[in-house]
């Protein structure tokens, strides 16, 4: 289930959801946590993940797959 992020209209509170659906219906239903308010608007969030251009600090065959040297089972 993904997880939104949503500013309150009324009283400016950032805050986040985790909803079923992204559908109209969900969306609408969704309420502030401070003030209660249904005035809230879905924000555009950071992700939390980067993708690297260039170099990378992962070391070489750690994304290999699962195989022992790489520490999964």
């Amino acid at each position: 289930m993904p997880i939104y992020e949503f500013r309150c209209q009324d009283c400016s509170k950032l805050f986040e959801s985790i909803l079923t659906s992204s559908s109209n219906a969900a969306l609408a239903e969704v309420t502030c946590p401070e003030c209660s308010s249904k005035k809230v608007k879905k924000t555009i969030s950071a992700s939390s993940y980067r993708l690297s251009s260039g170099s990378s600090n992962i070391p070489s065959g750690a994304l290999s797959g699962c195989s022992t040297r790489s520490g999964f089972s």
